[in-house]
Parts: structure tokens; sequence; C-alpha cells
């Protein structure tokens, strides 16, 4: 151990039947975490086995880890959901994916196996990486990409010239979410602290409020949704900003629903879905230069409990996606 990171010992040669892994035992803080030695998994139906280059590290990863997240999670279990490899071997069933192809997404539905230098992902979940980008750059997209698409397109159902209010717009989440609905031609407003104004104004947002100054339920009026990715007190405020029949969704918590009827709009949480489908379109406009990525910390993967002491603002946290550069 250097430092409280556990390292590989001399003893512990690697070959081509094993691999290196984040594993957790027992639900807690970062401390629980374990640097092991495992066997390479093999792809079953519909699978394929990715050698990871690259594993994004996300608040959904420090949930899992301390025993809170929303689907049962049955120990032990690897960590990490977003990756970025190359497909190694495939499973039966997989015919779209080959051997040799260089891909992004997540593991499974279950959002875990990614901490590792080879990983077991649905096929309906990986797809070919954006060829501008680097793995650490990938790595950081599926996630977070996804959930804004999903959050303004499929659950608010925002179209050309409508108004959507993003609260934490300077977010892994936010950040994309303003360029999408930038790019799609919806009026965006979003709600940032006074560092991140200009930011903003760069990613695409037509109005930018600074809370820390401005109470955004003053200045805005009749938005047809807003997505929050705040909670808290913030979500409760957005109901008044929306116009009759808005929408709020929320990728942080249950929005009122009392709340929602007396304002007479529609208000939804969701768990995002990240597929094939999705992430092939986003590749789509990574590559046409219509998405910029935002990489923050990059970490060698025997650093992943230093990433975990990030997500918990023990350490400090830089703007931008956490990665574990595997490869």
């Amino acid at each position: 151990m250097t430092n409280g990171t556990i390292v590989p010992q001399a003893n512990e040669e690697p070959n081509h039947s094993t691999m290196m892994a984040w594993r957790v035992h027992e639900f807690g803080s970062p401390e629980i975490m374990n640097f092991e030695r495992l066997s390479r998994p093999e792809p079953g139906p519909g699978e394929v086995l990715v050698k990871v280059e690259a594993a994004g590290v996300g608040p959904w990863d420090g949930w899992l880890r301390a025993g809170k997240s929303a689907l049962p999670q049955p120990l032990p279990l690897t960590l990490g959901s977003d990756l970025s490899g190359e497909i190694v071997a495939a499973g039966p069933g997989v015919s779209e994916l080959r051997v040799g192809e260089q891909v992004y997404g997540v593991t499974n539905p279950r959002f875990i196996g990614a901490y590792a230098e080879y990983a077991v992902a649905s096929a309906g979940m990986v797809s070919t990486k954006p060829t501008s980008l680097t793995h650490v750059e990938a790595a950081s997209v599926p996630v977070v990409a996804v959930t804004a698409w999903q959050a303004l397109f499929d659950h608010a159902q925002l179209e050309a010239g409508q108004r959507v209010v993003i609260h934490g717009a300077a977010g892994n989440v936010g950040s994309y979410a303003v360029q999408l609905a930038s790019h799609a031609g919806v009026q965006t407003i979003a709600t940032v602290s006074t560092g991140d104004v200009a930011a903003m104004r760069i990613l695409g947002a037509n109005t930018v409020i600074d809370y820390r100054t401005q109470r955004f339920e003053e200045e805005v009026r009749g938005a047809d949704a807003v997505i929050d990715l705040v909670g808290g007190e913030t979500q409760t405020r957005s109901f008044q900003v929306l116009r009759r029949s808005g929408k709020l969704i929320s990728a942080v918590s249950n929005p009122d629903q009392q709340l929602a009827q007396r304002y007479g709009v529609g208000a939804t949480f969701f768990l995002v879905n990240v597929t094939s489908r999705y992430l092939t379109e986003i590749a789509r406009l990574v590559d046409g230069g219509k998405l910029r990525t935002q990489v923050g910390a990059v970490l060698p993967p025997a650093d992943a409990r230093e990433a975990h002491l990030m997500l918990e603002r023990v350490r400090p946290q830089p703007k931008g996606k956490i990665v574990l550069a595997v490869g």
C-alpha cells in the first residue's frame, strides 16, 4: 500500500487468464474498496468482452459502493459502468459488433464491472467509439450524455422553439443537456454559479441565470420544461416557472406530485437507460463537432479509491468527469 492506495504485489504477476479489478465485499466508504486479482470473465449470450482502456467514475458508482443503489446488488461485485475499449471476444448471438472494434458505453443494467482490465458488457449497451475521441474522453460520455438526451427528448419531449430551464447546467449531465438542447433549436435557460456563466454561453445557452445572485423563479415564466439535476429546494421552486401542462423532469429525486397537481404540470423522476441506439447518435454528434466532452481528473486504475474520495468531496474534485485510464 502506497499513500493509502493498494497496488499489485510483486508475486501477483499478470497472466492471460486473470486481471486486476476493484471489488466491493461489503458496502461502505471508499476505504472498503479492494484492488484484487480475479479470473478474466467470459462473455455469455448477447455479451462482449471488452479490454478496458478507460473507465468513467460517476456519482452512481459511489451510491452503489455505499449500498444506496436503486437496484439490488449482490456482493461481492466489481465497481464501474462507463467504459471505452476494444472488443476481444463475443458471446453467442452477437452479430452487430466484432472482435477488434473500438467501443464505448456501459457494462450492463446493474452498472457494475468496468473498474477492471477486462469487462463483460451487454452488446446492446455499447456502440462504436466516436473516432474523434480518445478512450479517456469516450469513457466520460455514456451515462451523462444519454441521461441528458433522455431527459430532454424522451421525457420532456421538447421540440425546436420550446423553452427549457436546466438546473445544474454546469455539471456533467447539465453541460450535455445545454448542448443537445441548443443543437435541437430548443431555447435554453441555464442556472449556474457565478464562475460558470461564461462557459454556459459558449456551450449555447440562450439565457444564463446566476443562482447565487438571482432567483430563477423571478426571471422565468411559462417554460415548457424544467430539467432538474439539483433536487431539494431548487426542484420545489421550479414548479412555478412552468406553463400549464409543462413538465418537470428530474434525474435526482421524485418530484412532489401534490405540487405538480396544484400547478397543473407533469413531474417525473427517471433512471437512465443506456442503449446502442442513443450511443450511436451521440457519437455522430460528437464526431460532427456538435458536442464537447469535459474530462476532469484522469487517474491510473490503482487510484480508484482516490477517485471515490473525490466523489465524496473528501478530496478536491476538478470540474468535469473523473476517468480511470486503465489501458
